[in-house]
């Protein structure tokens, strides 16, 4: 197990300190959580899924012996993961649609973060690692989990192939397994969105659990107000929303909630008509598409001037600074 994840995983029901036991991690309460060919799992059996492949991992694990070694696709020497042509819509969002099995290179974002210098980043619901590949990237330990055992193995697979040094743990964020106070910086994009707002609220209590007092956090979240946003609700007919449908946050609910949780929030514009809008990867995109990535852009670096434009934006950065008290 890496270094670091042995000094800082512990329980995610009681946050005591684990023991590795025949090839499984294990704490004093008697609470077991078994390694799959080397990655923890770490998810309560008894915790509504907040995923299919929440369900699906525990399906997986249930089965498997401590400590056992499961059939992994080995790393590509070239080209792009298999599960990365699949998963691609899903984790990037519909612009992708078109590339599903037609990937040439990894859509890895540049994310907007200074350099990192050591300090340790944690995504939350990382899938393939993406942003954990951008930050590594950048000079972080980055940290990602996610409640999916086979985009973990694949998460492995491409950090290995891209030579990116990251870390993966299968999690869950409303119950993330590490020690308080463990990370600089936490990260999290297009993920929150698809929680009811209470479990979204949980997760945030347990992002402001692991940061230390000058952490970080910086979450992706949909605007209600966007224009964009605006035309989805009103084809639903504004009903509530039902499984992993996106749940649309106003600027308000935002900041309430953020503050609460974790400490002085402000808002940014992360993209316009469009909920998953990355420069980075606009020569991979379809045409018409990369117009609409780059009239997101124009107008995303106006509201940089003109903050009052963010209030329209369809897809937004949450930024929350710690509170050094912890106060509530």
């Amino acid at each position: 197990m890496d270094s670091w994840l042995r000094d800082h995983l512990v329980c995610p029901r009681d946050h005591q300190a684990l023991r590795e036991e025949g090839g499984a991690l294990a704490c004093a309460g008697g609470h077991v959580y078994p390694c799959v060919d080397g990655d923890p799992v770490m998810l309560l059996s008894d915790a509504p899924p907040t995923h299919v492949a929440f369900q699906q991992t525990l399906s997986r694990v249930g089965g498997a012996a401590p400590g056992s070694r499961a059939e992994i696709q080995p790393a590509a020497a070239d080209g792009v993961d298999p599960f990365v042509q699949e998963a691609v819509a899903g984790t990037c969002g519909n612009m992708y649609r078109r590339l599903v099995g037609r990937l040439t290179d990894y859509p890895i974002p540049d994310i907007r973060l200074p350099r990192g210098e050591g300090r340790v980043f944690l995504d939350v619901g990382c899938n393939w690692g993406r942003w954990c590949i951008s930050a590594a990237r950048k000079g972080y330990r980055a940290i990602g989990v996610d409640p999916s055992l086979e985009a973990i193995e694949a998460a492995r697979r491409v950090a290995n192939q891209l030579g990116a040094a990251a870390v993966y743990v299968v999690a869950d964020a409303r119950h993330l397994p590490f020690r308080a106070g463990s990370f600089d910086v936490a990260f999290s994009y297009s993920v929150l969105q698809h929680f009811d707002k209470g479990e979204a609220r949980q997760a945030l209590a347990e992002i402001g659990r692991v940061l230390n007092a000058s952490g970080t956090s910086i979450v992706q979240m949909p605007n209600a107000f966007g224009l964009r946003n605006l035309y989805h609700q009103a084809r639903r007919g504004f009903r509530r929303t039902r499984a992993f449908e996106v749940r649309y946050w106003t600027p308000r609910e935002l900041r309430r909630a953020f503050a609460r949780a974790i400490g002085p929030t402000s808002l940014f514009a992360d993209g316009f008509f469009s909920l998953n809008p990355q420069a980075s990867d606009r020569e991979l995109l379809p045409r018409r598409f990369r117009y609409v990535v780059y009239c997101s852009e124009l107008i995303r670096h106006l509201s940089e001037r003109l903050p009052w434009l963010a209030l329209g934006a369809d897809s937004l950065y949450v930024k929350s600074e710690r509170r050094v008290d912890g106060s509530a």
